[in-house]
């Protein structure tokens, strides 16, 4: 509406209460209104369907149509004016059916004056700004970044931003109208059941909240709910504005932070178990340091025969009791050991002999090791424990048969790669994985695998120390450890080593990293930390960027610039369109486009669900600078040199 202009519209049948009203609007002081009239229903919704006027006054009594079903036609039309409805003395009824139906007010024709007249057009007015408000609120919400949506107190979605889009996965269109706790998390009824209970009694809530997003992918978020109240359908002007209308629900995705909160928890309770454990043991061996010089000393002092049978079993168990010390000692602080410089690709190389001989034979064992791999410094012996303590733990979660599989890498940790694990330093690594095709470990016992004494063997058949004192020697040693499984499809161990600045190294350090050479990348990645810190990596060596937050996105983008667009960095798991499905939608654009899968999970289980889709490799995340991009330029090369090739071709063709 114009700023100092109200035009209004008034559809009623008889003229002389048109000329009434008329003569009531002259009377207003303040705003400007422009009354206009118009006589009967189809010329009334004419007339709105134009939608060039500011608020509607409808007479009940249209000759053989009515007001109030004028009133729900233009409702249904989409009509968002301010609509009053004019009724006559005592018709409650009419006037409930029409709050019902939308309108603005209601006004009883008896009653009405200039001053009623205008107390209601200036709330209508009111009310149609406030709506032009919360529509220009609502674009503003589409830009915050985190998931806004607003659910009636039946559970129903009525409004979704464009955070929640990006967040959840689910569009407005297939939000709005469902059920909240059903599309989001429908295993936590009851949570949700008492939430709303404090919600009523305190008007508010904050906490935390486990949910699900559209393609199956567990989050954590930080949930702030507010009760909105509002005055009822039905209630006159006079009513109180004390009722629950819906919930205003704000959720910010803090599923990273906790991770690594997790993370630093799991340490702190590493060490406190470790400090426990020490102090215990070092109590232990002050009681059996003496229980064996003494059994000792009695094996040369006595001599009948029952005793030279019983002291040999009490010196035996005392010695097992402080090799049980020792292994508590080596996870709370390491064994010492003389460290050397270790090619620990010659420990690897014993391991997997020792498995072939020893191994049941329906276990495959598979490695793949560098040609050069760094060295490390450390003890032998006691790397060789780890490795061989890691492969055995495999070895047992594959009852059934399965593969093996023992690998080795070279890794440089840059800045990035360390803000994402609090155990990682910037600096040189070598990495080895192992990996099974086991039983898996359950979530809720992953965390808790490498405490002493903890053990899901069956009694007698572990004594729950093997992983912990893996775990003491890899930390004396400078490095951690990174698992990740899946129940029944097996687990994976890396296990990380500071390199040593040997001759090996440097010359790996002399290779340089390949520089690009303007070619444009497409980023596809819906974190948006990821997406900002590959950008700025790859801008730096001489590449060109778009980035995409989802499939959808990515697809519009490639279809507009495929021609220019050299190779797509694609993230596998993303909401609207995930990573297997915009592969093949970006074939169909371009059969020969060049992608890189890019995924949080391993290579190996990922593989199978894109090989179709027919990428050129495969990055996991966490990766470096480095590896982001030598793998760029193994994939761009051919096309490189094919285009050097074409020039060389065209200069020897020169006069």
């Amino acid at each position: 509406m114009e700023k100092d202009i109200v035009r209004v519209l008034l559809v009623d049948d008889d003229e002389d209460d048109y000329v009434l009203t008329r003569d009531w609007f002259s009377q207003m002081q303040g705003a400007k209104f422009q009354l206009e009239w118009v006589a009967d229903y189809d010329a009334g919704m004419k007339a709105i369907t134009l939608n060039q006027h500011d608020v509607y006054l409808l007479d009940y009594r249209l000759g053989d149509r009515n007001g109030l079903e004028l009133l729900q036609e233009a409702i249904a039309f989409g009509c968002s004016a301010p609509i009053i409805l004019l009724t006559g003395q005592g018709d409650h009824e009419i006037d409930i059916e029409a709050m019902k139906a939308g309108a603005a007010d209601y006004l009883e024709k008896s009653q009405l004056g200039a001053a009623l007249l205008e107390r209601s057009m200036r709330y209508a007015i009111e009310r149609k700004r406030a709506e032009q408000q919360i529509r220009e609120q609502a674009a503003l919400l589409d830009i915050a970044t985190d998931a806004i949506f607003v659910r009636d107190l039946e559970n129903k979605i009525q409004f979704w931003n464009q955070g929640a889009e990006r967040l959840y996965g689910w569009t407005a269109t297939e939000a709005i109208g469902n059920s909240a706790t059903e599309l989001l998390c429908p295993e936590a009824l009851a949570q949700i059941k008492e939430l709303m209970q404090i919600l009523v009694e305190r008007g508010s809530w904050q906490g935390e909240l486990h949910q699900v997003t559209k393609s199956g992918k567990q989050i954590i978020v930080e949930s702030r709910w507010t009760l909105v109240r509002d005055r009822p359908k039905g209630q006159s002007l006079q009513y109180h504005p004390d009722q629950p209308k819906s919930i205003l629900i704000v959720n910010t995705d803090i599923t990273q932070k906790k991770q690594l909160e997790a993370q630093f928890l799991r340490a702190q309770r590493m060490e406190s178990i470790g400090t426990l454990a020490s102090g215990i043991a070092h109590d232990l061996n002050n009681l059996l340091a003496p229980i064996m010089m003494t059994a000792q000393l009695l094996e040369t002092q006595i001599h009948d025969e029952r005793s030279k049978r019983l002291l040999p079993i009490l010196v035996t168990n005392a010695k097992r009791g402080a090799n049980l010390v020792r292994q508590v000692l080596s996870f709370s602080r390491g064994l010492e050991g003389d460290r050397t410089v270790v090619q620990v690709k010659h420990l690897i190389l014993e391991i997997v002999h020792i498995a072939k001989e020893t191994f049941p034979k329906f276990i495959e064992i598979y490695t793949d090791l560098p040609q050069y791999l760094w060295t490390v410094s450390g003890d032998a012996t006691q790397l060789h424990q780890v490795l061989m303590n890691f492969c055995v733990n495999a070895r047992d979660a594959m009852p059934d048969g399965g593969t093996l599989t023992i690998s080795a890498e070279n890794l440089f940790i840059d800045e990035n790669y360390a803000l994402m694990n609090l155990e990682a330093k910037v600096g040189s690594y070598i990495v080895i994985t192992i990996a099974d095709t086991g039983t898996g470990i359950p979530p809720e016992v992953v965390d808790r695998i490498f405490e002493p004494f903890f053990t899901t063997k069956e009694l007698g058949k572990g004594t729950g120390l093997g992983l912990s004192t893996a775990l003491g020697i890899i930390k004396s040693h400078g490095g951690f450890v990174d698992v990740r499984s899946q129940v029944g499809k097996g687990t994976q161990f890396k296990i990380y080593f500071p390199a040593v600045e040997e001759q090996e190294i440097q010359e790996e350090k002399q290779v340089e990293i390949p520089l690009g050479n303007g070619e444009l990348i497409l980023i596809v990645d819906d974190e948006a930390a990821i997406c900002e810190t590959t950008k700025t990596t790859l801008e730096t060596y001489n590449y060109n960027v778009l980035t995409a937050n989802d499939g959808i996105e990515a697809v519009v983008l490639y279809a507009k610039r495929y021609e220019e667009i050299s190779l797509v960095l694609m993230d596998l798991m993303m909401p609207f369109m995930d990573g297997p499905t915009a592969i093949r939608t970006l074939q169909k654009i371009n059969p020969k486009v060049k992608v890189i899968a890019v995924s949080g999970l391993t290579a190996s289980d990922k593989f199978t669900a894109v090989a179709s889709a027919g990428i050129n490799t495969f990055l996991s995340k966490p990766y470096t600078a480095k590896e982001l991009l030598q793998n760029i330029n193994a994939v761009l090369k051919p096309n490189r040199e094919s285009n050097q090739n074409n020039i060389n071709s065209l200069f020897l063709q020169l006069p």
